[in-house]
């Protein structure tokens, strides 16, 4: 039976602390890692190790989990790691980068016989401190299968996205939606100031019905984004989402011409809803017609 892989955590700040301190009973042990010494205090009182250097990191660590701000400093830190750790070893990028640099990193590793995965997360802080966590790994089957189970410690999804930037292009897409709909939020919000409503009452029963309803991903069950054929089990459930969602919308635009309030984002909404959903303007009632 393998020894469990000794896992190494760099960066402690708000997603990397809560996702580390899930990893301080991982039976293989803990070694971390931050510029800032305060950062790592918990983590010694709690009976991990605390290296003084990335490469102190690489000498003890089959796994290195990254968790860094930005790309500069995750190159900066993959570079040294990629000079120091012994082959075999998996670096997990969990910042989020540029595909493009996970590419070029893993690269630089793979002349070193060094594995690396970009595997971004999404969960936010409380999903860290959880261990509730989306984890989605880029990179070979090999590297995902050594990361698997450790990083299961942190996160209660973790996908193999597919070879080295798969990860980070699944992040992006994913973030898209998150940061689109908020924005789609505050012009919800601006309508519901506009005729009078209080719009914390209003957000209430936006994060009250999404938990029930899934929000957004509730659609997302298609395996792809082609036109539906007009045998395909989903036309008549997406169509009817869609006669749904036209229908609302058109009597959200019209609350808001009254108010004198132009709403862009409803407007685009109404235009692409149905051709997004793969049911066209009216595919549904031409098949049945």
């Amino acid at each position: 039976m393998n020894a469990p892989l000794r896992v190494g955590f760099i960066g402690l700040g708000n997603m990397g602390a809560p996702m580390a301190q899930r990893l301080v009973s991982w039976p293989g042990g803990l070694t971390v890692c931050d510029t800032r010494r305060e950062a790592t205090r918990p983590f010694a009182e709690a009976g991990a190790a605390v290296a003084d250097s990335v490469a102190d990191v690489a000498a003890t660590a089959d796994v290195v989990s990254v968790a860094v701000l930005d790309d500069a400093q995750v190159r900066a830190v993959v570079t040294e790691l990629s000079g120091v750790a012994a082959p075999g070893t998996v670096i997990a990028v969990h910042s989020t980068i540029a595909d493009l640099t996970a590419e070029e990193l893993a690269v630089t590793c793979a002349e070193r016989g060094i594995d690396l995965v970009d595997a971004p997360i999404s969960g936010g802080a409380p999903g860290a401190k959880l261990g509730r966590l989306a984890v989605m790994v880029g990179g070979s089957a090999s590297a995902f299968e050594r990361v698997r189970e450790p990083f299961g410690c942190f996160g209660d999804l973790v996908v193999h996205a597919g070879e080295v930037g798969a990860g980070t292009r699944m992040k992006l897409a994913r973030n898209l939606l998150h940061f689109v709909a908020f924005s789609a939020a505050t012009e919800a919000q601006r309508l519901a100031e506009a005729a009078g409503l209080d719009i914390t009452t209003l957000g209430k029963i936006v994060r009250h019905s999404d938990a029930v309803t899934g929000g957004p991903g509730a659609i997302m069950l298609r395996d792809r984004t082609a036109p539906i054929e007009p045998d395909d089990f989903w036309l008549p459930i997406l169509a009817h989402v869609r006669d749904l969602g036209e229908k609302d919308l058109g009597l959200a635009l019209e609350l808001g011409d009254r108010l004198d309030l132009d709403l862009p984002l409803a407007r685009l909404a109404l235009e692409r809803l149905g051709p997004g959903l793969g049911v066209g303007d009216d595919t549904f009632e031409r098949q049945n017609s």
